[in-house]
């Protein structure tokens, strides 16, 4: 199916077997009949194409209103808006909640986004009062989208690519990484920032690396953040 539609297709159970499911014409249709044995079809009324932001609701985190720019955020509410696009982070997932939570409650200074994905954590703590902020990533789709989602909100990031276990990290006063748990453990194994930021890993999982003591923590969803002090 993906050698038909490489932009993507929708997968649902139904009962014991996978169903997967596209958009297309007549002409579509007719060449998916000749290359598979069971296809059926359904009509889909107008207007499908921009259904899925029905999926994109405002969320909010430390005080700030994050949401996609087709709802308008509410009038002298600081606000982060995030374009649904090509890299992870839409502000959303209790991972960024979290993040963003943990870095209102913490002393402002200079930071690193270490894996910025879209650039929501960076543009939340510029609207929270961190500057400077450097934002990297080693996906070069994630450091234009970043780029892009910054120029959006009105903010200045400092954004390169870079890959945070191999290339040296700049310094700031923090460094938040909201990334997996085994990467998050192996930078913090090279980082020499006074205070990290970490998530992207669940409530019953803690990051383990010798240097650095937990001060507090926050849990949404089944998921975590953390705060940490270099010791």
């Amino acid at each position: 199916m993906l050698e038909w539609y490489p932009g993507g297709l929708e997968e649902r159970d139904v009962g014991s077997d996978t169903e997967l499911a596209v958009f297309t014409d007549e002409r579509g249709e007719a060449g998916l009949r000749r290359a598979f044995a069971d296809v059926t079809a359904a009509h889909v009324e107008p207007g499908w194409e921009d259904r899925w932001k029905e999926f994109h609701r405002p969320v909010r985190a430390g005080g700030l209103w994050i949401g996609p720019p087709w709802i308008d955020p509410p009038v002298g509410e600081a606000a982060v808006v995030v374009d649904p696009g090509r890299a992870f982070g839409t502000g959303a997932h209790p991972t960024t909640r979290a993040s963003v939570e943990l870095l209102a409650r913490i002393g402002r200074g200079s930071l690193l986004d270490a894996g910025c994905g879209s650039g929501v954590v960076s543009v939340a703590a510029a609207r929270l009062g961190f500057e400077p902020i450097v934002a990297v990533d080693v996906d070069e789709v994630a450091v234009g989208v970043t780029r892009e989602i910054a120029r959006a909100n009105g903010v200045e990031l400092h954004v390169f690519q870079a890959d945070v276990l191999r290339d040296e990290l700049p310094h700031a006063d923090v460094v938040v990484a909201n990334i997996e748990l085994a990467v998050v453990e192996r930078m913090l194994g090279r980082a020499t920032h006074p205070v990290a930021v970490t998530s992207g890993y669940l409530a019953s999982e803690t990051p383990t690396a010798s240097g650095w003591t937990r001060t507090d923590r926050v849990e949404v969803d089944g998921w975590a953040a953390d705060v940490l002090h270099a010791t």
